[in-house]
């Protein structure tokens, strides 16, 4: 009873907005960075319920947990006296009205997880410190956890399965259960030799060898496949081999670790079709060619990843390499602690070296939990030989329930492009880091960093533990020896954060600041010699090329085996896809160097671009900000010249875009700044644009086409007065031919004049 009135209590404090959201979703939406600590109570995927191994203890915990966090939930979102929300609410129904008032109440109504709190910031504080500041919260209440004054449940950590999972006290039959499967593996020593795995390890340098490979520059050549495309190989080493396509791959030529070998054809029969040759049973064309390059622990850039079309085949290549390179990793340990076992007293053998500094050998980053729930899916069904063999899962039922969704919280009437469905599925939240140990006939989730395998987590999840110099609470020793680095869909973290990213890279790979409790006699002498980032291989899936993103596969590769990256050309551009009649004025403003294109863009804008649209003539102008710092940076500049405008960020609270947007479509405020991560989270449908100006060119070339497609919904426009202008410098070229194709690109960058292009649909 004193519970529920503690919660009546804490419920009259509550707005009605704040109210229905914390019925509707139970948390603040993670696209504020914000950490929801209650956890999911649905699931999205079938897992084996024969291989659940969470007790009733792990229930009976997870049920105080969610009350707890409850309290602190109920105690977060109450930021605003309810007077003061209930006032808005009124102010922004009076305001709408008509047809535009129906279509903006469905829209908001129909938006998924919209945080009604987290109005934008009035002081003009840019976006990288808002961040950052929220990073440091977090990081501090992860940190804080065990502190009384924090109203935060500790991080769970599964510490009851040590034993069964150490690597240290089990051997290779009690993981296997076969003695003689390893003798044969052994006695074809010409096999062993030829696994890629084994050669790639086992590779000695000395330490003038690395110092070339860090100095010298890299030498690169170019190859074409039937799939992939164009591809560019670079290495720093002087024995340079250029790789070649399969067009047909033998699963027992990959030397994949049981029982991969016989559960990948089955798991991945759904991407195979009609099509594909009974010889090639086991690859889709795009699969073979890219794990042929993963399986030479190759670096990887694949800029051309596509979550409705091939995301889900990318998803299970990687799944495969990484969890083939656990096995093989794990197999080479239990059957050296055999061996040492095995071995007479007092003999000092220095050929058991087969370990990192630490345990976790593969590191994922993905943006959200579902993608952690699909992948974990994945590997249990790797594992799973067949129906009747099932694996043992640790704390599945909890897995589940913090990380799937209920189909039931998105609103049926719910209307926003196929993309962004496909991006923004499932459970959404981009605050998460769990653990992962694999035996060959078991799993264990939520295993302690320095007990697990695999570590699979978002950026910000991982920034909040690494912490900040200075911080008292701070932990990266678990990045000391990641072998494999996955970061999957790059492209979603420039929309998020991408301070963390780089982050990130900066401590992967470091000596760690503490033994942790490893055999030194065991740890490989590149680790101990502090060669680790030499011999990491790093997979790197974007949906799109950009400058940054290249940057982290050309400054934070290592690799001695070299690089491959994939670097096709758009032949045509996204403006193929506006569907009206618009002439499109493309202006190039000239800057020195990359650091003063910021400013030059600035002056260009409000010096030469803004004077022809300040007549009201030139009303309905939107104008699209990619960068927040930008978009700060022209509204402060609108307040002071005091020009008639209103302004949309992903930080404008629900009731001031529905504002916004119908000042907008009335023409009673003639300019719209519009950032891009709103449209990015948001996708609403901006009508009564007349007039559009790209601040800059878009991250994603299909946004153009789609804002431009915007001015279709206006009614009544007449198309002769519709004009598109666009600011572009020499330094965007990448995002220049994704918009106009490459051809017209390169002789848009060479002629150094303003281009004027007429698109009619698909014809130019």
């Amino acid at each position: 009873m004193g519970k529920r009135r503690g919660e009546r209590e804490l419920l009259r404090n509550l707005s009605k907005k704040q109210k229905k959201h914390l019925r509707e979703f139970g948390e603040e939406h993670p696209f504020y960075d914000k950490v929801s600590g209650r956890p999911e109570a649905t699931q999205v995927c079938e897992l084996s319920e024969n291989s659940d191994k969470s007790s009733a203890e792990s229930d009976s915990e997870t049920e105080v947990e969610q009350v707890s966090v409850y309290h602190k939930l109920l105690a977060t979102l109450k930021t605003s006296p309810e007077s003061e929300s209930e006032e808005e609410d009124d102010e922004s129904e009076s305001e709408e009205d008509g047809e535009s008032e129906a279509e903006m109440d469905s829209e908001g109504s129909q938006e998924t997880g919209e945080a009604d709190g987290g109005e934008e910031d009035k002081n003009d504080v840019p976006e990288q410190k808002e961040e950052q500041t929220l990073g440091q919260e977090q990081a501090d209440g992860a940190d804080t956890s065990c502190d009384p004054s924090h109203e935060v449940i500790e991080e769970f950590t599964d510490v009851k399965h040590e034993s069964e999972f150490s690597l240290e006290t089990n051997f290779m039959e009690e993981e296997s259960g076969d003695c003689n499967a390893d003798k044969r593996d052994s006695n074809s020593s010409q096999a062993f030799s030829e696994d890629p795995f084994k050669q790639h390890m086992d590779k000695e340098f000395e330490e003038k060898e690395i110092e070339k490979m860090s100095t010298l520059p890299k030498t690169s050549s170019q190859s074409k496949w039937p799939r992939l495309g164009q591809l560019t190989f670079s290495s720093a080493l002087e024995k340079h081999k250029t790789l070649k396509a399969d067009k047909e791959v033998d699963v027992k030529q990959l030397y994949l670790h049981k029982p991969l070998e016989s559960t990948w054809p089955k798991v991945n029969k759904q991407f195979l079709s009609s099509v594909n040759k009974p010889s090639d049973p086991t690859f889709t064309p795009l699969q073979r060619e890219l794990f042929c390059i993963m399986n030479t622990y190759r670096d990887l850039f694949y800029p051309e990843r596509n979550a409705l079309t091939n995301g889900e085949e990318i998803r299970h290549a990687y799944c495969l390499h990484a969890l083939n390179h656990i096995l093989k990793a794990n197999a080479q340990v239990l059957s050296n602690n055999a061996k040492r076992r095995d071995q007479k007293p007092g003999t000092d053998n220095d050929d058991y070296r087969d370990q990192g500094l630490t345990r976790p050998k593969v590191l994922m980053i993905v943006p959200f939990r579902e993608c952690a729930l699909r992948i974990v899916h994945i590997f249990i069904s790797l594992l799973e030989v067949n129906d009747k063999k099932k694996i043992d899962v640790s704390n599945k039922k909890r897995f589940k329930g913090e990380f799937g969704s209920d189909p039931e919280e998105k609103p049926p009437n719910l209307k926003r492009p196929e993309d962004y469905e496909a991006v923004f599925a499932g459970n959404i939240d981009d605050h998460f880091r769990i653990g992962v140990a694999i035996l060959q006939k078991s799993m264990r989730l939520y295993a302690p960093f320095y007990s697990s395998d695999i570590i699979i987590a978002s950026p910000l999840g991982m920034r909040t533990i690494i912490g900040a110099e200075g911080e008292k609470k701070r932990d990266f020793d678990f990045l000391s020896s990641i072998e494999v680095l996955i970061i999957d869909q790059a492209d979603i973290y420039l929309m998020q954060n991408w301070e963390h990213v780089l982050h990130l890279m900066k401590h992967i790979n470091l000596l760690p600041l503490d033994p942790h409790g490893v055999d030194f006699s065991r740890v490989r002498m590149l680790n101990l010699n502090n060669w680790s980032k030499y011999y990491r291989q790093t997979l790197l899936f974007s949906a799109l090329q950009d400058p940054q993103i290249n940057s982290i596969f050309n400054k934070h590769c290592f690799n001695y085996m070299g690089r491959v990256a994939v670097r096709n050309v758009p032949l045509n551009g996204s403006i193929s896809h506006v569907v009206v009649q618009l002439p499109h004025v493309f202006r190039r403003l000239e800057a020195e160097n990359l650091t003063s294109v910021i400013e030059t863009r600035f002056q260009f804008f409000i010096n030469k671009v803004l004077p022809e649209y300040r007549d009201a003539i030139m009303s309905h102008t939107l104008i699209y900000v990619p960068s927040y710092f930008d978009y700060v940076r022209l509204r402060n500049y609108f307040k002071k010249e005091d020009l008639n405008f209103t302004h949309i960020c992903e930080y404008t609270k629900k009731a001031g875009v529905c504002r916004a947007r119908r000042f907008f479509l009335k023409g009673e405020k003639q300019f719209l700044l519009f950032t891009e991560r709103f449209h990015f989270y948001k996708r609403y449908m901006i009508k009564g644009i007349r007039n559009l100006i790209f601040y800059e060119l878009p991250t994603y070339s299909h946004f153009y086409s789609e804002i431009c497609n915007m001015m279709k919904a206006t009614d009544n426009g007449v198309d002769a007065t519709w004009t598109c202008t666009v600011l572009y410098s020499k330094y965007d070229a990448q995002k220049l031919a994704a918009v106009v194709g490459i051809d017209r690109a390169a002789q848009m960058l060479q002629s150094k004049k303003d281009v004027h292009l007429f698109v009619t649909g698909e014809n130019e």
